[in-house]
């Protein structure tokens, strides 16, 4: 049977191998952080945190997805020890010290999501002081966050190795996500034009294919250097194509590795 821990004391108590940070929600993206985990450490613990920090706006905070049994039998069928549920006293017991997000915390996501990423470094760095993992598993999905959160460790010199996991996508090629359920059908056809764009061999023709569905608003979509979050030049080795926009009003994002063409 998982555990369920929900004090600090009851945390210290045990030593853990490996931390899976979530929001809860948790679907078959998580589950794959968790088996992904498991590989990495027999003590896994998953930590489910609604982090207020990184929300703009407080409907969208109150209105969060919240599964909480279905949260546990999918942690527990993964392979999980352990569930971390603290409550926002815990996380937050008095004043914080927000960590900024520097200059690559302001574009991108973080152009539209004002201290956002901000609150995001802020809560991973709380939870890897209580839980002091050896290793920690993000998702390539939010993969700005996923670049912050390894400039934060090799900045602040933190004791932990983030590992990353590909994003799940489903058969149509769609980015797995809690949102995916409010876009309805209709929104996940018109959704389907970020996977086909992501796929094309240019830059060019991806703004193309983008164009072609008029259900999807386009935020930003550009080739980076994935190891400098830069833009990519024609020389760079690792690109990676980022993309974000709105289908029915829901913001999707979503990322793809991009030979050198």
């Amino acid at each position: 049977m998982i555990e369920v821990i929900k004090s600090v004391d009851d945390l210290a108590r045990q030593k853990w191998d490996v931390l899976v940070p979530t929001m809860g929600a948790l679907h078959i993206g998580h589950k794959t952080l968790i088996e992904l985990a498991k590989k990495e450490g027999e003590r896994v613990i998953v930590s489910i945190f609604v982090n207020p920090l990184q929300f703009e706006n407080k409907e969208d905070l109150i209105n969060y997805p919240k599964s909480l049994d279905s949260d546990i039998n999918l942690a527990e069928a993964a392979g999980a020890s352990a569930l971390f549920i603290p409550s926002e006293d815990v996380i937050y017991p008095g004043d914080i010290e927000k960590i900024p997000a520097g200059v690559f915390g302001d574009i991108y996501e973080g152009s539209s999501r004002t201290e956002h990423f901000s609150g995001v470094l802020t809560v991973v760095k709380r939870l890897f002081d209580l839980v002091k993992p050896k290793v920690a598993v993000f998702g390539e999905k939010d993969f700005q966050q996923l670049f912050l959160i390894k400039q934060m460790v090799t900045q602040l010199k933190i004791p932990v190795q983030i590992i990353s996991a590909p994003t799940i996508r489903d058969n149509a090629g769609l980015a797995v996500s809690s949102r995916n359920i409010k876009l309805g059908s209709d929104g996940e056809k018109k959704a389907q034009v970020i996977h086909r764009a992501l796929t094309k061999q240019t830059f060019e023709q991806m703004q193309k294919e983008i164009s072609s569905e008029p259900g999807f608003k386009l935020d930003y979509l550009e080739v980076i250097d994935e190891n400098s979050f830069e833009k990519a030049k024609t020389d760079t080795q690792n690109k990676r194509v980022i993309i974000a926009g709105w289908v029915n009003q829901i913001r999707l994002i979503d990322n793809m590795p991009m030979g050198n063409k």
